[in-house]
């Protein structure tokens, strides 16, 4: 997927945020990380990705501070691609972008992973914006302000 070079800095920062992990294989590759993946041949057998695109999306995570290399932990000569703290601040975006397909692209009853919380078993709360009260915030409740 080609990125833009815009003339200008973006002055969005979610038109920034897309265009460093805005595709689908570099979100997939994100998630499949949080999900304990960390090996090249890994990541294709899951994603089903040409090795070309592959290499070129771990490199950009890399090259963005999202992963990092390291030695592969068992010891033999293949490196495995972690999380960075800046690739874990992440999180949220994922887990957001799992329950608005939950939500709306499933049928009811059709079966989809979930995501739990290890300690209780449960499911994790829907993520929704606050107000600072605590109170969940609607689009219309919120503005954009420039700076």
């Amino acid at each position: 997927m080609p990125r833009r070079n815009p003339k200008k800095p973006e002055t969005c920062p979610v038109a920034r945020s897309v265009d460093v992990v805005g595709d689908r294989w570099s979100l997939l590759i994100v998630r499949d990380v949080f999900d304990g993946m960390h090996r090249f041949g890994d990541f294709q057998r899951s994603l089903g990705v040409a090795r070309n695109i592959l290499s070129d999306r771990l490199r950009r995570l890399v090259d963005a501070g999202i992963l990092q290399t390291r030695p592969a932990s068992d010891g033999t000569a293949y490196q495995e691609y972690v999380l960075t703290p800046k690739g874990e601040s992440l999180f949220p975006v994922v887990v957001a972008l799992r329950q608005w397909g939950e939500r709306h692209l499933f049928a009811q009853g059709e079966h989809h992973s979930l995501l739990i919380d290890r300690k209780n078993k449960q499911p994790i709360a829907y993520m929704a914006p606050q107000a600072g009260d605590g109170n969940v915030l609607m689009p219309s409740e919120t503005e954009v302000q420039k700076l």
